[in-house]
Parts: structure tokens; C-alpha cells; sequence
């Protein structure tokens, strides 16, 4: 469950405020422009983020004047305002003296506080922060930097519709996570409060500040996100003592891409060791698709070919996982690992995946089960994990087989299952009684010319052909040279 949020008094404002975790040492988050201290918990990223600072930290995180659950204002405060509420919060916590975390907006923050305030400020940690905004004089790689910015004032003219997903998190982007960002704009603040704030933040410019900073110092920074990496270089050169580590990725959002890397750095920076953590667990829902006799169907109709209907299979199945809110972890030889919240969603995903590759004339088996996974970066392991690849292997073409386990989890949604009796899955203790979801249906075939349904078969490889640009022609060359062979 998300920790209570609670409300530091800071003059007439009263500023919104969360504690996860135990101290000693103290570790104050410095908000990003876009912050919600609830809204944010509703993102498994988010979670696991807090909840690995917090295996070493006390994070005390907060929502800026203006912003979530604290006061609104009139106007975009100004730097000093800003560092009001870090001391608010940190006296209304008890905290004499802290770790002070600034991602994004947050960073320029932080290191004025830091330089303002040494005797609160036990070490300084910047990450994807904007040294200056872009119409400052020399301000590093405007030029390349142009793209980034023009995302930036795109997403303000459309607030509220999830447009900041595609400079804040390029690499989820998704209908579930756009749903998400855009239910996170409407709540961090008004459009208005918005555009106030995003022209506050271009008109900082922290360079004159940062020799003044005499904490220690890390600057972390993706290499690929919107803003340049030279910004961080320019917090790290010109703070005295400060290191850099430059991530890869182009995830602006903290809790978004390589997690472990960013919260490895933090954690040797803060307490001078990097731990190895458990591994969080999760209960989820597998997915594990394959396409059956993938071998045979490319020998009859050739690589380019075969490539084409590929590449229509790959687009259908990432269409189908996002429209059914899943997440997808992997990509397995012709098959995916997907992972769903909602055991109903998984099934309904499955079903879709496999009727729609029937109607291109592939045979796709999925095989599904609900159990807690270990969570490990984007990749998923565990019992559960393995249990859900096996089912998976004893599905025919066309099939979707469940464990009994996530049959009894969406009884009541209208989905019909067949009973498969029990079976003994290779490497797991037990018999497993498995069911089938009634509507599987199996693939027409691609090329079969012993058939009477060889109309059918062409129409599912020109349909192949139309949607993958660039290799339908070879496509119509395999269906016109089949064409002469049966007349002949």
C-alpha cells in the first residue's frame, strides 16, 4: 500500500508530503516537473523505484507548491519559494540534515539548495536535469537538443492526453501508459499552472550558482534522453569534486528503463556499498505465444517471404498486448513473453492473438498462468514464469491452454473454458490440470496445395504482403508462380 500522505506547514501553504521507509540516512526527493506523490503509486516503475530507495534510505518525498495535493498558487514560484518547501517538509519530518535527490526540474532545485543551505544538505544528487533552459547564452547543445524541446512544447498544448510519454518515457510508450501520463498531467497541475511552470523552469539558469556548491556531488544522466548529456557534464564540471555516470537509455522519467543501474549509483553514493537486493516479487499473469511449425512453413514459402508474414505476426502481437494493457517482456525466437495485471485481460489477449494469426494462415499456441514472478529489470523469472512456458509447449495450433490456477481467477467474466484433464509439466512437481479457452480456433493453411482452399490461402498472403511495405512483391510472386503450377 502507498504510505500516508501527510502536510508540512510552510507559511499559508500547507505542502504535500510522503515517508517511505526507515533512517539513518535521510533521503529527500526533490519533485520532476510532472509529480503526484498518489497518483504516482498507480505505475509498478514508480513502486519498485521508492521501494528500492527505501532498503536504504528514510525518502521523504513531497508535491512542490502548486502542484498534487499541495496548495495551489497564483503564479510558478520562484527558486526561493521552491526551497521553502524542501525545508517545510524536512523540519516537519524531523530530518536535521539530508540526502538531497533533484531528477529533472528537481535537480536545479537541489543544487541551489544545496548551495544555500549546507548545514541541511548532507551529500547533492542530480539526475536529467536542465542546467539552464535553452535561450540562455552557450547553453550546452541547444542544436541537438532542438527535437527535445519542440517534444516538450508539443506536450503542453496537449495536456492531459499522455503526450509527455514521448519525452519522458520514448521506450513504454503505449496506450495503457499514455492513459497513465495523461492521468498524471490532469492531476500534478492545471494546463495553465502548467505552461507557468514549464517557462519558469526554461528562464533557470543554475551555472553561476554551482562553484558555490560544497557538498558532495553525483550527477547522473541517460545518454539518449531529451535533454543533452552535456547539461550533466556541465553540473559535474562546474560543481567542485562532483562525479559523473552517464546511463544508458533514453528514458527521461527516473522510475522508466534501467532502474537497477540508477538506484545501484545512489546507493553506493549514500551509503558507500551497493547491496545485492532480493529481487521483487509480483503477481502477475504469463503470456508465452509461439508460432507452430514456424521451420516447415518457411521452407515451403521461402525466406522473403516468410520474413513479410513475420513481421505482420510481430506487429499484430505488440498491437494486441498493449490494446489488452499487458507488458511485454521479451521476444522469444517467433513468440513473446507478456505480462498482465488482470488474469482476464491475459486470456483475452491470447484468444485475439490466435484468431488473428489464423487469418493470416499461421497456427500461434499461447499458454498462460497466474503466479508471483520475480521481477528482475524488464525480465520476469520464477516458477511461475517457467510453469507458464510449459503449458504453452502442449498447446496445439490455434490453442490457448490456461493452468487451473487462472481458471478459477476469471471465472464469472464469460469466458468459456474446455477441460484437458491432468498433465505432468516437465521440471514442476505435481500434476497440472490444464484447460483450453473454447474459442481457439487453428490457422487455415499458408500453403497447401493438395487443398481446395488455395483462394484463401493467397488472400492471407497477400494481406501479409499489403501490410508489410516493401515485400508484398515477392509475396505476389509466390501466390502467381502457385497459381501456374495448379493450372498446369
Amino acid at each position: 500500500m502507498p504510505p500516508q500522505t501527510r502536510y508540512a506547514r510552510c507559511g499559508e501553504l500547507s505542502i504535500a508530503y510522503q515517508v517511505i521507509g526507515d533512517g539513518p540516512p535521510d533521503l529527500i526527493v526533490v519533485p520532476a516537473f510532472l509529480w503526484h506523490v498518489e497518483q504516482l503509486w498507480n505505475d509498478p516503475g514508480y513502486h519498485r523505484f521508492m521501494r528500492a530507495l527505501s532498503d536504504f534510505a528514510r525518502v521523504i518525498v513531497y508535491d512542490k507548491r502548486g502542484t498534487g495535493l499541495s496548495d495551489p498558487v497564483l503564479a510558478a514560484p520562484s527558486l526561493d519559494e521552491r526551497m521553502d518547501d524542501v525545508l517545510a517538509v524536512l523540519d516537519a519530518v524531523g530530518s536535521d540534515r539530508a540526502t538531497v535527490f533533484g531528477p529533472s526540474e528537481g535537480g536545479a532545485i537541489s543544487a541551489v539548495f544545496a548551495a544555500s543551505h549546507p548545514d541541511r544538505t548532507e551529500r547533492l544528487i542530480v539526475y536529467g536535469s536542465l542546467a539552464c533552459g535553452p535561450q540562455h547564452p552557450a547553453c550546452p547543445a541547444v542544436e541537438r537538443g532542438a527535437a527535445g524541446w519542440e517534444l516538450v512544447n508539443h506536450s503542453r498544448e496537449r495536456w492531459g492526453e499522455g503526450a509527455n510519454i514521448e519525452w519522458g518515457a520514448p521506450s513504454v510508450d503505449s496506450p495503457t501508459m499514455r492513459r497513465f501520463d495523461g492521468l498524471l498531467d490532469r492531476t500534478s497541475m492545471s494546463p495553465a499552472m502548467a505552461r507557468a511552470n514549464l517557462s519558469a523552469n526554461f528562464e533557470i539558469d543554475v551555472r553561476p550558482i554551482l562553484p558555490s556548491v560544497g557538498v558532495p556531488t553525483l550527477v547522473l544522466h541517460r545518454r539518449d534522453e531529451f535533454i543533452p548529456i552535456e547539461h550533466g557534464r556541465c553540473y559535474a564540471e562546474d560543481i567542485p569534486g562532483a562525479r559523473l555516470v552517464e546511463l544508458e537509455g533514453s528514458d527521461h522519467w527516473p522510475f522508466v528503463g534501467d532502474v537497477d543501474s540508477l538506484i545501484g549509483e545512489i546507493e553506493e553514493f549514500v551509503t558507500g556499498t551497493r547491496a545485492a537486493h532480493a529481487a521483487d516479487r509480483v503477481l502477475a499473469t504469463v503470456l508465452f505465444t509461439d508460432i507452430v511449425g514456424s521451420t516447415e512453413r518457411v521452407a515451403r514459402l521461402g525466406d522473403s517471404a516468410w520474413r513479410a508474414v513475420l513481421q505482420e505476426h510481430d506487429q499484430f502481437v505488440r498491437g494486441q498486448i498493449a490494446a489488452h494493457e499487458g507488458r511485454e517482456r521479451k521476444q522469444l525466437g517467433d513468440g513473446f513473453l507478456a505480462t498482465f495485471d488482470r488474469p482476464a485481460r491475459a486470456v483475452r489477449c491470447a484468444t485475439a492473438i490466435a484468431g488473428q494469426a489464423a487469418e493470416l494462415g499461421i497456427g500461434v499456441r499461447a499458454g498462460l498462468h497466474t503466479g508471483e514472478c520475480e521481477q528482475h529489470g524488464d525480465d520476469v523469472a520464477g516458477v511461475a514464469v517457467h510453469i507458464g512456458a510449459r503449458i504453452g509447449a502442449l498447446a496445439g495450433p490455434g490453442e490457448v491452454l490456461v493452468s487451473g490456477t487462472l481458471h478459477d481467477l476469471v471465472l464469472g467474466s464469460g469466458i468459456e473454458f474446455s477441460d484437458r484433464g491432468f498433465h505432468t509439466l516437465k521440471g514442476v512437481p505435481g500434476d497440472w490440470r490444464l484447460f483450453a479457452v473454447a474459442d481457439s480456433k487453428p490457422p487455415k493453411p499458408l500453403i497447401d496445395d493438395r487443398s481446395t482452399t488455395a483462394p484463401v490461402t493467397d488472400r492471407a498472403l497477400l494481406a501479409a504482403g499489403r501490410r508489410a511495405p516493401g515485400l508484398g512483391r515477392v509475396i505476389i510472386g509466390q501466390v502467381r508462380r502457385r497459381s501456374i503450377r495448379r493450372r498446369g
